[in-house]
């Protein structure tokens, strides 16, 4: 695809869990579009993933939290650490971290428990709180939208759209709820979490025929199936969400591109 014609560059840094993996790391999205450099989450093994793809941490302008927990979570000190080094001037636009309500006490109790390791100099990192109501902020290149989704009391989904009007949606982790659906509505991909087999469905996550079913009502262009437990190599997840789903479907892998462009 000419890069001329893309909008929006998506990147699966990782497909996967908590539980250790070779091939999948934990949960992050790079999300290239215009000038913009956006990461979607930061668990265990997404610097390493950003390196492979040929991105360096200092061009990261918005880190995007889908929830705190540590698999979505685990890699931020880390992250924050290596901005500072050296004396942190290898990082020329500021930070933003932005995420659901507590995303403020989340960052200073890191800061209590790690100090001036991770505190970066006040015109290098912005906090943004969203409220758990739809919020809608325009992010320069992007507009960012989200909403609250049943997971955690912070647990947000993202909707991004660029310049040209191609839009994806980031499920973060989530059970079934109708917000999901409408801020995912016809948009050109969704990815959303299929943690676990349909039989082994718990509450607040997906399983495929769940994905499906939301990505369903919800006219999705194209369905993007991630954060997989191991017990999802054991069984056939493509063929459990078809129950539900006829659309276009992917499974995530670790460094997988999707490239969004108008038609």
């Amino acid at each position: 695809m000419e890069a001329d014609k893309t909008d929006i560059t998506v990147t699966m840094l990782g497909s996967g869990t908590c539980v250790p993996s070779l091939t999948r790391s934990s949960c992050a999205v790079l999300v290239e579009t215009g000038a913009a450099k956006i990461l979607i989450d930061c668990g265990p093994g997404t610097m390493r993933r950003l390196l492979e793809n040929g991105t360096e941490i200092y061009d990261i302008s918005h880190l995007l939290l889908s929830h705190f927990h540590p698999d979505h979570t685990g890699e931020l000190i880390s992250f924050l650490f290596a901005n500072k080094y050296p004396d942190g001037n290898r990082r020329k636009i500021p930070l933003s971290i932005i995420a659901g309500r507590g995303i403020s006490d989340f960052y200073v109790g890191l800061k209590k428990v790690f100090g001036s390791w991770i505190d970066l100099e006040p015109n290098r990192i912005n906090i943004i709180e969203l409220a758990l109501k739809k919020s809608v902020i325009n992010l320069g290149d992007i507009l960012l939208e989200s909403v609250h989704v049943e997971h955690n009391k912070e647990s947000l989904a993202f909707r991004i759209t660029g310049n040209a009007g191609c839009s994806f949606v980031y499920s973060g982790d989530t059970d079934f709820c109708d917000s999901l659906i409408d801020i995912a509505c016809n948009t050109d991909l969704f990815i959303c979490e299929s943690a676990l087999p349909d039989e082994l469905k718990v509450k607040g996550h997906l399983t495929p025929s769940v994905a499906g079913e939301i990505a369903a009502r919800a006219k999705v262009k194209k369905l993007l199936l991630t954060h997989f437990y191991p017990e999802c190599d054991m069984v056939n997840i493509q063929l459990q969400c078809r129950k539900t789903y006829s659309g276009p479907l992917v499974l995530a892998r670790d460094l997988m591109k999707i490239y969004l462009a108008p038609s």
